[in-house]
């Protein structure tokens, strides 16, 4: 199959069967064979459908005249591919677009007058693409920024509810671009100057993460197979996941509970942070997900970690204290929209259900530390009820615990911040450090 067959194959088994996108992904890809160009524009297109799935409804209701209910689904799929390529792809020739959908429709579908659906509507979109209007500003805003950056409305309600109108649509704006590739830099086998001078040499180009101290963010558009020469010398982790460990300022010699631990990023930053030197004890709550860890931290030369299944919200009288606890807790995602387009499709009700295991998952971890220790509460969301919230509410119910101020870059604050995507080109995150007096 070429690159558009095959995106069509997959999106149809990904809406029907409702698996996550990047197994669709990986599985097309090994199935068919899939290598560079014809890779890459499979995946640009597969992601891409996915994520702007809202605004081709809009479109493709307004071109067809009919509710999208009323449209078949393996034709929808046709006609969001093509749109897709007609307004995000400015390197498919219109022609291409429209002929290659139409081709789609005769292969795969044998319904009458299918093609010439699919060839109406495509063309349609070229005639009046500067005529169909997005839904009122002033009279339907909510309506207007969902289909304008292909947001679902549940989550414009609840970003212009928590941060306006102007810095919603910035977040949005940001979260709409791949962000590129950023890795940690392995300071156990090199520093982040020789890493990043490898990197160049070998034609990858690079430049070192603002705030966190041992990061680097590639330039470019980079396969993850271009760095199998540096392997055990870096793993990827966002900027954000890295300035949190760095928060949490782990020491040589120390115990640290890193309490929902899995796939293992944290754990590795912590232990390069204590140069090899002490325990670090990672927990989930699924013990198949443990070898993650156990492989990844092989592959670093990292030997201090130990990994245990449990249960976060549950008693635990086993584990001992710590002197430092990381409780990134299992969150929304709502800050990490940019790089898994499955969230966009989150039922809201699953969110609301989140902040009583979050809170419960910190009280636990708590009662772990030892007075005078840090505990860094963090989520790669933004969602003031499973941020903010939930720390001012520990707090109010834990009198021996108090915010502790930090400082790492350029990013300051009194005890917990939050990062945004369009303001610190990271992954939306909140972290907040607070001890035990």
């Amino acid at each position: 199959m070429n690159a558009r067959e095959a995106a069509y194959t997959a999106l149809l088994r990904y809406e029907n069967n409702a698996s996550y996108s990047n197994i669709e992904l990986d599985g097309t890809i090994k199935k068919y064979g899939l290598t560079g160009v014809e890779r890459s524009f499979f995946t640009a297109l597969f992601y891409g459908v996915i994520e702007r799935g809202i605004t081709l409804d809009y479109y493709i209701s307004k071109l067809s005249e009919r509710k999208i209910s009323e449209i078949d689904r393996d034709v929808l799929i046709m006609l969001r591919m093509g749109l897709y390529q007609l307004m995000y792809m400015d390197k498919v020739p219109e022609s291409a677009a429209v002929n290659e959908s139409v081709a789609l429709a005769r292969r795969f579908w044998a319904k009458k007058n299918s093609e010439n659906f699919v060839n109406a509507v495509l063309r349609g979109f070229i005639r009046q693409r500067d005529k169909i209007p997005l839904p009122d500003n002033k009279k339907h805003y909510i309506k207007h920024i969902s289909v304008k950056y292909s947001m679902p409305e549940w989550l414009c309600v609840l970003f212009a509810k928590s941060y306006g109108k102007s810095k919603t649509e910035s977040i949005f704006e940001a979260m709409n671009h791949v962000p590129p590739m950023t890795l940690r830099v392995n300071t156990l086998k090199t520093t982040r100057d020789e890493f990043a001078e490898k990197l160049s040499t070998a034609g990858i180009e690079c430049r070192k993460t603002k705030n966190a101290a041992y990061g680097v963010k590639l330039r470019a558009s980079t396969p993850y197979e271009a760095l199998a020469p540096f392997d055990g010398e870096f793993f990827v982790q966002d900027e954000a996941s890295q300035i949190c460990t760095e928060v949490l300022g782990a020491q040589k010699g120390e115990r640290v509970l890193d309490a929902c631990a899995c796939p293992g990023g944290k754990s590795f930053g912590i232990a390069l942070y204590m140069e090899n030197e002490g325990e670090i004890l990672s927990c989930d709550l699924h013990k198949n997900k443990l070898s993650l860890i156990e492989r990844g931290a092989e592959g670093l030369g990292i030997s201090i970690i130990k990994t245990m299944e449990r249960n976060g919200t549950k008693e635990d009288n086993e584990s001992g204290t710590f002197d430092r606890i990381l409780c990134d807790v299992p969150c929304s995602g709502l800050g990490v929209i940019a790089k898994k387009p499955d969230i966009r499709r989150k039922n809201p009700e699953d969110i609301e259900r989140l902040p009583e295991v979050q809170a419960k998952i910190l009280a636990e971890s708590a009662r772990h530390l030892k007075n005078g220790g840090t505990l860094v509460y963090s989520t790669c969301t933004l969602n003031p009820k499973e941020n903010k919230e939930i720390v001012e509410n520990f707090l109010a119910e834990h009198e021996d615990f108090a915010l502790v101020p930090f400082k790492i870059g350029e990013i300051e604050c009194e005890g917990y911040t939050e990062l945004y995507p369009h303001e610190h080109h990271t992954d939306g995150f909140f972290i907040a450090k607070m001890t035990r007096r």
